[in-house]
């Protein structure tokens, strides 16, 4: 009995196991996270435009130098112990002059973000001689600024905003150069009691011939360069000092000169009229047949010829024309012969610009033989 109740254990427990190692394991499956339909990205409709900065928030805040030897030196500027009277404040973020120092006589404001001269600074700075105002925000110099500085000699405030030439300008003064600026008129009292300004710089401009008045250079009687390049001047300036040494036109419209324009001038010496509108009509015989002439340049007009200069004459600009053909019996101050036989008559021409133009080599023979002191012919 016993034996029979082992054998139905035993036989009980190997069914069981069997049945165990039988049984497959079941991979899991991956759990998914369920899939979220995203919604199309749809632009918020724009709101209001933010506010550009105002100046002088959009500039960089100024640049401040080390302490100075010297008390009064503005912590804006940088004052050497080697130039006791200058001031440099140039590239120093700087918006608002300073309080000048009494010692300056030259002072250095330039590449800065300065709106506005006013005479505040300039109180106790009354030996001032020269001040660079270049590459501002300038649209207005207070005239009251000059009456500070009487003994103020040069003057340099182009590439600034300013619509007029400065009022009240001091008498001594010797440059003013307002080139690149927006000077669209010129009032006629502009330099009156001005008998010492030798250099005056109106490049870049936006003056007309109405904006010039008769008598705007009248007592410019010191003037030895004038620099009306770059306008919008379609005749000669009028009234022009006669003891001028440089007249440079360039770059305007000009496309007729008197006939007697240059009759009275004593000193000439230097003439552009580049990038004009002259033409051979627009050009008497004789005009530029100047004795002081020594450099001529009428380079990119309509000349079809060359015209008629003086022997004096020593450079020669005529490229980018509409010259066809040059002969040299006809521009040769003197007769060939003449030129040949006696070597003081020799022409002083030594260069000669005659490219893109409808010229081609060789040079005619004629031209060699009247200028022989050419070293240099572009063709």
């Amino acid at each position: 009995m016993k034996a029979g109740v082992g054998l139905f254990s035993a036989l009980a427990l190997f069914l069981l196991m069997g049945a165990v190692l039988t049984q497959r394991v079941r991979p899991k499956k991956p759990t998914r996270r369920p899939t979220t339909t995203r919604k199309p990205f749809v632009p918020r409709p724009p709101g209001p435009a933010e506010p550009e900065p105002q100046e002088p928030t959009d500039f960089p805040p100024p640049i401040l130098g080390p302490p100075s030897m010297y008390p009064d030196c503005p912590r804006e500027c940088l004052c050497s112990p080697n130039y006791p009277n200058s001031l440099n404040c140039e590239n120093r973020n700087i918006r608002v002059i300073p309080v000048i120092p009494s010692r300056t006589h030259y002072l250095y404001l330039q590449n800065n973000y300065i709106s506005e001269v006013t005479a505040e600074p300039f109180l106790n700075a009354t030996d001032v001689r020269w001040i660079n105002l270049a590459n501002n925000r300038i649209h207005q110099i207070n005239k009251q600024v000059f009456q500070k500085i009487p003994a103020l000699l040069y003057l340099y405030a182009q590439r600034n905003h300013l619509k007029e030439v400065p009022s009240g300008l001091p008498a001594s003064l010797e440059q003013l150069r307002l080139g690149r600026n927006r000077i669209s008129k010129i009032p006629s009292n502009a330099f009156s009691k001005m008998g010492n300004l030798t250099l005056l710089d109106l490049y870049h401009n936006q003056l007309s011939d109405n904006g010039l008045g008769q008598n705007s250079f009248k007592d410019l009687k010191s003037l030895m360069q004038l620099n009306l390049a770059h306008n919008a001047l379609k005749k000669m300036p009028a009234g022009v000092p006669n003891g001028l040494i440089q007249l440079f036109l360039d770059k305007n419209s000009i496309d007729d000169i008197p006939k007697q324009y240059f009759k009275d001038f004593n000193h000439l010496a230097f003439v552009r009229l580049n990038r004009n509108q002259l033409s051979d009509k627009g050009l008497p015989k004789n005009v530029f047949n100047i004795s002081t002439l020594l450099d001529l340049q009428l380079s990119h007009n309509q000349l079809a010829s060359v015209p008629h200069f003086n022997s004096h004459l020593e450079q020669l600009h005529l490229d980018h024309n509409s010259i066809e053909s040059i002969n040299g019996t006809l521009i040769c101050p003197y007769s060939i012969d003449a030129v040949m036989n006696d070597h003081n008559l020799v022409p002083s021409l030594r260069y000669l610009r005659l490219d893109g133009n409808h010229l081609s080599p060789p040079i005619p023979v004629d031209v060699i033989m009247c200028f022989r002191q050419l070293y240099s012919i572009v063709i």
